[in-house]
């Protein structure tokens, strides 16, 4: 009777597809989200997958670069995929992508199905559609109204985690490298040390527990904020000393790197970056896809999920960097683009209060979490902070990274752009720099595109 109602109720959402493609409506999205309503197991029965050619991403920060890339990349080498690129990585996003890709029977028409996963849905997933590899690309601090303690994120990644499944995982990442003990085989892909490869020695520097046996864990040096060649200062944990793919000679400046003897071009280059390209290379690896088709799949790959904008307003160059917010990794990304830019140059950051549900929060812990030394120089000529709730947190700081007190305008506001950017013409410097988390994105492309039309 369950396969029967699945039929009925995969047709349906069929038909429904067929109608909003004839009345030019949007809709296709839903329908995963009224067929997981209907049967909560829905995807449980499709027929025709092979489970050992589905593969999950998931992950703090990453995922969705990640499954692009590997999607792209697979599909490069002539292979037919599925993935849920919209980014709707939730049981219902993994219900349409399936829905797309069957006939009306529910047979999946594809040889790869490449899924994002969200952190809490993963688990679920997996029950009723049992892949055999599983890539985390990192587990951090992230949306803690939400997600609580990474190690709440830990407990379910482990309870996903089978003896028949393959584990990719960042041999310098210690939280999610850890959960190798739950898998059939692992996985570790790496790079080496690199010139964006850095240290740390400051106060409000924090490590984290060993995740074997909850003391002490030491960097050597980090790639990344909390990733880098790393041991427990009490037992045995630490970096392998030989991953499985280590990306190695990375020049920033040419947008190249090396992967055993072969040499790569790509199109977008930083530290995050680099993680995910090793990682797509050790998946690939494993089904045997071969170094040409790799390097055409980085080489013709456009990021739709890419947080970055440039905008022309009255002369200025403006780079909008979006970051996801309640989340360190990728404030820190964003500053490490601000710092190497040498060029004089105003710093706008608006953080804004989380309302994912009530009772909303203020927390500014990420940008704390920070190393915003590393943009305080002469070469600034400005900081605005711009909020309703947290710009004053912001502003201090600024302050405590050593930025200079007359240099920064606070603006307790949200969204009144004509007062933030007020004094934008005035400055001295055609190069500006905003970060904001995704709220405020349309709103603010609104108004530097208005106002570049305007000139």
């Amino acid at each position: 009777m369950k396969r029967l109602w699945f039929i009925f109720v995969l047709l349906g959402v069929k038909f429904g597809n067929i109608l909003c493609k004839i009345f030019n409506k949007s809709g296709t999205m839903i329908s995963g989200k009224v067929a997981v309503k209907l049967q909560k197991d829905f995807i449980k029965y499709f027929r025709g997958i092979d489970y050992n050619k589905v593969i999950f991403v998931t992950g703090t920060n990453g995922k969705s670069t990640t499954t692009n890339l590997l999607a792209h990349t697979i599909k490069e080498s002539g292979k037919k995929i599925a993935t849920n690129k919209e980014g709707a990585n939730m049981m219902s996003g993994v219900a349409t992508t399936l829905i797309k890709n069957s006939n009306l029977f529910g047979k999946f028409n594809k040889e790869f199905l490449i899924l994002e996963m969200d952190e809490r849905s993963l688990r679920n997933i997996v029950k009723l559609l049992p892949g055999k590899n599983l890539c985390i690309t990192n587990l951090q601090k992230d949306q803690v109204q939400r997600n609580g303690d990474p190690d709440f994120i830990y407990q379910m990644f482990k309870n996903s985690i089978t003896k028949d499944m393959t584990l990719f995982v960042n041999n310098e990442e210690p939280r999610s490298r850890s959960l190798e003990d739950y898998a059939g085989k692992t996985v570790y892909y790496s790079i080496e040390k690199n010139s964006k490869t850095f240290t740390k020695n400051d106060f409000y520097d924090v490590t984290l527990a060993c995740p074997k046996c909850s003391h002490k864990i030491e960097y050597e040096y980090y790639n990344i904020e909390n990733i880098g060649k790393f041991k427990c200062t009490n037992c045995n944990y630490k970096s392998v000393k030989k991953a499985n793919t280590t990306i190695k000679e990375i020049n920033y400046d040419n947008y190249t790197f090396k992967c055993g003897k072969d040499e790569y071009k790509v199109n977008y280059i930083n530290p995050f970056y680099i993680y995910n390209y090793a990682l797509v290379i050790a998946v690939c690896k494993k089904y045997g896809i071969i170094s040409e088709y790799i390097k055409k799949g980085f080489e013709t790959f456009k990021n739709p999920a890419d947080r970055r904008e440039v905008y022309k307003y009255h002369g200025k160059t403006v780079h909008y960097l979006r970051i996801k917010q309640e989340n360190p990794e990728t404030m820190q990304n964003a500053l490490d683009t601000i710092a190497r830019d040498k060029k004089k140059k105003a710093i706008y950051v608006g953080l804004y209060e989380i309302k994912d549900f009530k009772p909303a929060y203020t927390n500014t812990f990420y940008f704390f979490d920070c190393d915003f030394k590393k943009c305080v120089n002469n070469s600034v000529l400005k900081y605005v902070c711009f909020s309703k709730t947290v710009a004053y947190d912001t502003a201090n700081r600024m302050i405590y990274a050593g930025a200079d007190e007359k240099k920064i305008k606070v603006y307790d506001v949200e969204d009144d752009f004509d007062i933030i950017f007020s004094d934008l013409d005035s400055l001295k410097t055609d190069d500006i720099y905003i970060i904001t988390g995704m709220k405020p994105y349309k709103k603010i492309k609104a108004f530097f595109e208005k106002g570049d039309k305007n000139e």
